[in-house]
């Protein structure tokens, strides 16, 4: 199946950047894996969150068929992690993507979060409590539902099973800051050295193939063309282009360089015997420049792939699915995805069904941005069908 013309077009008319700050403090991420073994495990999770967590509501308003309500609470994230949620998130307030760590400060403060509200839905006396998100809100819902202790409908819109997919090969990969992320990674060793050794094995797509690229590297890059990253969608080979350019130009001016003084020692005396060494010195020089060149394009070329690869270990570290307990009940999980999403993509990752046992995919046609503009009847319908399976099971 191919992807969406509309996904790619709509991508290209989108100027800004994700990640512009880099991959975030190390020590942010060493906290924030070590978080994620505790929030992957919904017992150790439960711990986490009190039922009665304060949360107060602001205002109330009372319509004919609903009720509103505006209310604030601290995010309990800012209690087990301290100072590594922005002031401005504290009080369940979104953030921007600056550093790829705020993607993981982002799921591990909505998993707190959303057990905080549950809690205090329940308390109300509301119910059944689903769940439900679109694109990144699907995935952050899967998260949640994955470490409620109770049977709960879910429905996931237009996500999958790991974010590392959709900045390393989807068109979402073209707004990341690559280029700082390669300057971080080069020249920051404990990301290399340190950083690597905290991810974990999760399955068939996690991060095992890139750290032994790391750790033992191929004497050739070829031994990397099995996989299949997609670097094209990266714009690596723009870049590796201007290095070539940048290498061409400056051979032509070491050649010319190299004419003009064999030139001057030629008018100077023709019969010189030193001519012959002259030249073989020459050549020898551009010989070197040549392997000099050569060995920085394959420098730069391996750092593409070592940070693209980095980026989906993290990512699978702290978004993989298989990372976290399955829900209660999988039966009341209706996946819906879109055949053609050029944003979330599937080859070569694990597939929900298969990690959640029991669960229902609902593919449509078309890709991302149409079925989010489009077919949000069929999520609506969707939602209708995961209620109606817990009534049916739970109902008393």
């Amino acid at each position: 199946m191919g992807v969406s013309k509309l996904d790619v077009l709509y991508r290209r008319l989108l100027l800004t950047k994700l990640f512009i700050q880099g991959w975030g403090k190390p020590d942010d991420l060493r906290r924030l894996f070590e978080f994620r073994k505790t929030i992957g495990n919904r017992e150790k999770c439960q711990q986490l969150v009190p039922k009665d967590y304060p949360i107060f509501i602001d205002k109330m308003e009372e319509q004919a068929d609903c009720q509103i309500m505006d209310g604030h609470f601290v995010s309990p994230l800012d209690h087990h992690l301290p100072g590594i949620m922005p002031a401005e998130s504290v009080k369940a307030r979104r953030s921007s993507l600056r550093n790829v760590s705020d993607l993981f400060v982002m799921g591990g403060a909505l998993v707190l979060e959303s057990a905080a509200l549950l809690h205090w839905l329940e308390r109300g006396g509301y119910g059944p409590l689903g769940m439900t998100g679109i694109s990144m809100g699907g995935h952050m819902a899967s998260l949640a539902a994955s470490n409620w202790p109770k049977p709960i409908p879910l429905v996931p819109c237009l996500s999958w099973s790991t974010a590392s997919g959709v900045f390393t090969t989807g068109v979402l990969s073209k707004a990341v800051n690559w280029s700082e992320l390669e300057k971080q990674y080069a020249t920051e060793t404990v990301y290399e050295e340190e950083i690597i050794r905290l991810l974990e094995y999760c399955g068939t797509d996690s991060f095992k193939m890139g750290q032994d690229f790391v750790k033992n590297p191929p004497s050739s890059l070829d031994n990397l063309q099995h996989i299949d990253l997609a670097t094209d969608m990266l714009d690596l080979n723009a870049k590796r282009e201007v290095m070539r350019t940048a290498t061409v130009t400056q051979l032509s001016t070491d050649t010319s360089a190299f004419n003009a003084s064999t030139q001057g020692i030629l008018i100077q005396d023709t019969s010189n015997t030193d001519y012959q060494s002259h030249r073989m010195s020459s050549t020898k020089y551009l010989s070197t420049v040549n392997h000099e060149l050569l060995k920085r394009e394959k420098r730069k070329a391996s750092l593409e792939r070592e940070s693209i690869l980095f980026m989906k270990g993290v990512m699978d570290e702290c978004t993989h699915m298989g990372n976290f307990s399955v829900p209660v009940d999988p039966s009341l999980i209706i996946v819906v995805q879109a055949k053609e999403d050029a944003y979330i993509p599937r080859a070569g990752v694990r597939s929900l069904n298969e990690i959640w046992p029991g669960c229902e995919i609902r593919y449509l046609k078309g890709g991302h941005i149409s079925a989010y503009l489009f077919k949000q009847g069929l999520f609506r319908q969707a939602i209708y069908d995961a209620f109606e399976r817990f009534l049916q099971k739970y109902s008393i």
